[in-house]
């Protein structure tokens, strides 16, 4: 008899231990880890898409930089093996040469990629006519910030998407703690003020709407942005502009974002020559002081959406306004 139920209570193990080994794929009960995280993102044409990566994944290759500034808030930076080459000063240490070079933000080194093996790519806008060629290599994450939804929202929603990839949302719900009431606190200063944003490049003054780049200070910060009358989209480059139109405006505030500071344009002339000219000087906004430089216009430029980027642009705003 003992040994019938010897032979049973063993038979009951076995069982037991395959029903737990073949719990192993995908997202499982309470105690299995999951293999996969599908993400929400975009395709190479723009379109929402479903991505799916390989959960905590082990080598990322980065050639956005408001993706690498996340990876780095979260403390997962050592786990990306190349990256897109960038001035920004507090991204360097991916620049020192223990991280392979994949090229720049805008134009990838596919061969580069290939070579370092990730398991997830992550992308930005400029490289959207590469996504299908580095789909071959790996799952494409291509994520945007939504002027509509809003940069700080935007930035709060890609980086809890991709601190699931490693079970990290709690803390990526943490570093956005205190953004909104930054950004309340600029909202209530700019009631009632006007704003004209704009972008000096190859020598020229260019409009920004509420449609891309610099929308921040329009739609959350508050300034009634007089370059919504600007003509087309402005997404990209802005419009260029007349200053006589500055002038026509005539805004509390005059905002200036220098695109060939941030990109490090030789011989480009600097904003500041470029806005100070007689015209500029009869404004409000020039004689009441309310002149404003991005200070980091390369955050602004090539990391708007990133965590630490965010709390930089935002102090840029806070120290110009007094706040």
């Amino acid at each position: 008899m003992k040994k019938i139920l010897s032979l049973a209570a063993a038979a009951a193990l076995i069982l037991n231990l395959t029903a737990c080994q073949s719990n192993g794929g995908g997202v499982s009960d309470g105690n299995a880890k999951k293999e996969t995280v599908t993400l929400s993102a975009l395709d190479g044409t723009g379109a929402a898409t479903t991505v799916q990566v390989p959960y905590d994944p082990q080598r990322i290759a980065v050639l956005d930089m408001a993706a690498l500034d996340i990876l780095d808030s979260l403390g997962v930076g050592d786990r990306v093996v190349g990256t897109a080459d960038s001035s920004l000063e507090y991204l360097q240490s991916y620049m020192d040469g223990s991280t392979a070079n994949l090229g720049t933000i805008k134009e990838a080194d596919l061969e580069a990629v290939m070579a370092c093996e990730p398991d997830v790519i992550f992308i930005g806008g400029r490289l959207a006519s590469s996504y299908d060629a580095l789909l071959e290599i790996a799952p494409v994450v291509y994520l945007v910030t939504d002027p509509e939804l809003g940069v700080v929202e935007s930035v709060g929603k890609n980086a809890e998407s991709i601190a699931s990839l490693f079970g990290l949302e709690e803390k990526a719900r943490e570093q956005m703690a205190g953004f909104a009431d930054r950004v309340a606190a600029l909202a209530d200063f700019s009631v009632g003020k006007t704003a004209l944003v704009g972008m000096c490049t190859s020598g020229s003054f260019n409009v920004l709407g509420h449609d891309g780049r610099c929308s921040l200070i329009g739609r959350e910060a508050g300034f009634t942005n007089m370059g919504v009358d600007a003509q087309g989209n402005t997404s990209t480059h802005g419009n260029e502009a007349s200053f006589e139109f500055v002038v026509e405006k005539n805004p509390d505030y005059l905002v200036v974002l220098d695109r060939d500071a941030a990109i490090g344009t030789d011989g480009a002339q600097l904003a500041r020559d470029i806005m100070e000219n007689e015209l500029v000087k009869g404004t409000a906004a020039y004689q009441s002081g309310h002149l404003i430089y991005l200070a980091h216009p390369a955050v602004w430029y090539t990391a708007e959406g990133g965590l630490t980027a965010l709390d930089i642009m935002l102090s840029d705003l806070e120290g110009e306004l007094g706040l």
